[in-house]
């Protein structure tokens, strides 16, 4: 059975005083005097009184809460970009509301519109895997709720995005495995209608241009990236004759299962075939041999989207002047591509 909340109401009549005595006093008022004021607090907080922040919060045309939405949370990166997120606006005094969407795009439509119903102060998002178009983003930009989007976005003239370069990115990890001697580099990747993948993609495309090697329908592996996919793209690069000698891989997760499904088929890494991965995640460390990989600062991401948004809502900037924030990346290399 529901507890009943302990109002105002209830304190002013166990204390025999009227409720905007207890009212002014729980804010603090210098009006009630410090004996009256302890003796509220006191029975206050025996009886479980909790202050009703959201209804306050909402008198005052805002709820002190900011939603962060994502496709996926079992991601090292999306944590580390959580990390960031949390530390600002914890630091602002806001709170978070987490929701995921399972790379679905109908879970999508229907948690944005969760969030805008609960009035969040402001959005920060990533999109899910399929996402075409971001008409349920629309009611907040009508609202003035402003909106950042951070890695997986799409432009929409109102609302800033947080990314690295991805182009340059894939374009420095192929080239990595070309300058290794690599001319046979498959490319292991997700979807080529979210921008990361595809300006990854570019980018390998783009290096393999440049050092005049032609570009291999075959050597494009596209999937879901995960487990299973990373195991069935191993397998499928194993059966190849001749077997690529390079593979640039858009996840270090799927890297360092694509590398030990190899080792187990007898491939030797990076002997027979050079791997790059993406993210710099913790697992690239602890695998053998470790992984070479492009480092995406999913905190600073966290941060800058963050400050961005609490910097409009305090009123000093304007999100809709703000187009696009690159953040730096940069390759990590490790034994898993050097082959010279």
């Amino acid at each position: 059975m529901k507890v009943k909340e302990v109002t105002i109401y209830d304190i002013a009549d166990r204390l025999n005083i009227s409720s905007a005595t207890v009212s002014r006093a729980l804010k603090d008022d210098p009006v009630v005097s410090k004996k009256t004021k302890k003796k509220i607090f006191e029975l206050a907080e025996k009886m479980g009184y909790r202050p009703n922040r959201f209804a306050r919060d909402l008198r005052k045309g805002k709820t002190n809460t900011i939603g962060f939405m994502v496709p996926k949370l079992n991601s090292n990166f999306i944590n580390s970009v959580l990390s960031g997120v949390e530390s600002v606006t914890t630091e602002a005094g806001y709170d978070l509301i987490i929701a995921h969407s399972s790379e679905s795009y109908a879970k999508e439509v229907a948690n944005a519109s969760s969030l805008f119903y609960k009035r969040v102060d402001g959005l920060i998002a990533s999109l899910s895997f399929d996402t075409k178009d971001t008409a349920h983003f629309r009611p907040f930009i009508d609202k003035g709720v402003p909106v950042v989007f951070f890695d997986r976005v799409i432009v929409t003239g109102d609302s800033p995005t947080v990314i690295i370069d991805n182009y340059k990115s894939g374009y420095d990890a192929t080239q990595h495995l070309v300058e290794q001697g690599c001319r046979r580099i498959a490319h292991v990747t997700s979807s080529l209608t979210r921008n990361v993948y595809s300006e990854r993609y570019r980018g390998y495309r783009n290096a393999l241009k440049d050092n005049k090697i032609g570009f291999n329908e075959r050597l494009l592996i596209i999937n879901d990236l995960s487990e299973e996919a990373a195991i069935g793209a191993a397998q499928q690069v194993a059966k190849m004759k001749p077997m690529p000698d390079g593979a640039f891989i858009t996840n270090d997760f799927v890297a360092a299962i694509f590398m030990k499904t190899l080792k187990e088929l007898g491939v030797a890494i990076p002997k027979d075939l050079a791997v790059v991965g993406f993210n710099n995640d913790i697992i690239g460390r602890l695998v053998d041999p470790e992984l070479t990989t492009i480092n995406y600062p999913g905190r600073e991401i966290g941060e800058v989207a963050a400050k961005t948004l609490i910097d409009h809502l305090s009123g000093g900037s304007n999100v809709k002047k703000i187009q696009s924030i690159v953040l730096n990346s940069s390759l990590v290399i490790r034994k898993s591509s050097v082959k010279k």
